[in-house]
């Protein structure tokens, strides 16, 4: 028997060359697990029919390479969020509008892992092109958190968050707008990282906001997060916003004060009105521990980080009804007939998206319109670099900002859908780090008592651009 719930990728990897077991009795194990715990949770929208194919060409080439010429990633299982392209198969984004559209190539995520030779066990369940914080918006129905199927497992990434959690992945990429990596894996109990704005390549991720997405690891320990994310991180030409993290690295450690590592606290934020008072304690809870392990907590201020949230709700939409645009299903997806060539747009984008997708069409539409750019837009784009100069401000006195992931445990399923603003408010302190392109990094900080179930809440660790070096260090450390 393969203990699932206590294996990693750096576990299963030594399992593998020590053969232990096989590639191929390991996706058995995983598809078992999925078999049996799927119908319930919804974390997939598909298993694929060659998993084992698939394994099976690991086991060769554990066979047939030497030790110091296997990746880690070799014959590892991992769950792909349904955004993120995996060529001769299906990606839908949970939505309906693409409803039968097959992939015509692969994400560079995904070919870097093919490379590695790492299974692929199916596609997850998301929020629709990934608008939501809860994985209700999905057209197939939401997932369920497997911690208490009463309860969301966070959004948009929830499928591959809550595939993790529950055994049925041994990790999982997911796609991080605003918090839809870390917000997730915090209600499931999981790591979850987004990388430096630029360090994954986004070809072949279906873009909501191309100046916010980027793909990350979802897993078990802050060790496997930082294998996956060497795994699929680096320049791509496919994509002119990549970049090469290493120029970060060399530009921000210039300067940096030798010695013990600060983290700083932006406490008039973190200790906000309407943030729950067990997650406060919680958060206070893990600042002591991370001073007792001998790191410096700092109090900072970050003016500008109270108008993050509304500011992404302005660049997010107005990028996100920009992408949408191509979605019209004359090429490809569903196609619904209207009385000519403009009827049809209506009955297949009315017909084909959901209604927080349509809403946040509409709303991106409104603050891109002649005579509301300047006042919306505009004015979003200007605070965008005042929030991105207060954090180079902020990362000259200190090495890491630590924050809640989330201002609540997971939800009840349905509690917040009829109050879009209540829902958005989730997302409170993720999306200052996509807003200022920096690295973050969320880890599990232990649990909270709702009724009889314990639910789990995660710390955030944010970075200097290109620093994931470093949050993977505060975040190993806490995390032992």
């Amino acid at each position: 028997m393969i203990d699932l719930n206590t294996l990693t990728i750096t576990k299963a990897h030594a399992h593998l060359l020590s053969g232990d077991f096989s590639a191929v009795e390991l996706a058995e194990a995983y598809l078992a697990e999925i078999e049996k715990k799927n119908l319930s949770l919804n974390a997939y929208l598909e298993v694929f029919d060659d998993v084992l194919v698939q394994a099976a060409e690991a086991d060769k080439k554990l066979k047939n390479l030497k030790t110091a010429e296997l990746p880690n990633l070799l014959g590892i299982p991992l769950a792909i969020k349904d955004n993120i392209l995996i060529k001769g198969r299906r990606v839908g984004a949970a939505s309906k509008i693409l409803e039968g559209y097959i992939a015509s190539y692969d994400a560079t995520a995904i070919a870097k892992l093919k490379e590695a030779g790492a299974v692929f066990l199916g596609r997850t369940n998301m929020d629709e092109f990934a608008m939501g914080g809860s994985t209700e918006n999905s057209a197939f129905g939401p997932t369920k958190n497997p911690h208490d199927p009463s309860r969301v497992p966070g959004g948009s990434s929830g499928g591959s968050a809550a595939a993790v959690a529950a055994d049925m992945a041994l990790a999982a990429l997911g796609s991080d707008t605003g918090g839809s990596v870390r917000q997730p894996a915090s209600f499931c109990g999981v790591v979850g990282m987004k990388p430096t704005y630029g360090a994954v390549s986004r070809s072949g991720l279906i873009a909501m906001g191309s100046s916010l997405d980027q793909i990350g690891p979802i897993t078990k320990t802050v060790e496997d997060a930082k294998i996956l994310f060497e795994a699929i991180t680096g320049r791509d030409p496919k994509d002119s916003t990549s970049e090469d993290n290493t120029i970060y690295r060399t530009i921000s450690s210039r300067g940096r004060s030798k010695g013990k590592t600060v983290i700083g606290v932006p406490r008039s934020f973190t200790h906000a009105k309407g943030i729950d008072a067990d997650v406060l304690k919680n958060f206070d809870a893990a600042l002591a521990r991370l001073a007792r392990a001998g790191y410096v907590i700092r109090d900072i201020k970050l003016p500008s980080v109270a108008e993050s949230l509304p500011t992404y709700y302005i660049l997010m939409p107005a990028e996100a009804s920009t992408n949408l645009a191509r979605f019209d299903g004359v090429k490809y997806g569903l196609h619904r007939s209207g009385e000519d060539l403009l009827g049809d747009y209506f009955a297949t984008r009315g017909n084909g998206f959901g209604r927080e997708v349509r809403r946040r069409i509409l709303l991106g539409t409104y603050v891109l319109s002649a005579g509301y750019y300047d006042a919306y837009y505009g004015r979003a784009v200007a605070m965008r670099d005042r929030i991105r100069s207060d954090f180079d401000a902020t990362f000259e006195t200190v090495d890491v900002i630590a924050t809640p992931t989330t201002p609540t445990p997971a939800f009840k399923i349905g509690e917040k859908t009829g109050d879009p603003l209540e829902m958005y408010l989730a997302d409170i302190f993720t999306v200052t780090a996509n807003i200022a392109g920096v690295p973050a990094l969320s880890v599990p900080s232990g649990s909270v008592s709702v009724g009889d179930e314990k639910l789990p809440l995660g710390i955030q660790f944010m970075g200097r651009r290109g620093e994931e070096s470093v949050l993977f260090s505060v975040g190993e450390r806490f995390a032992a």
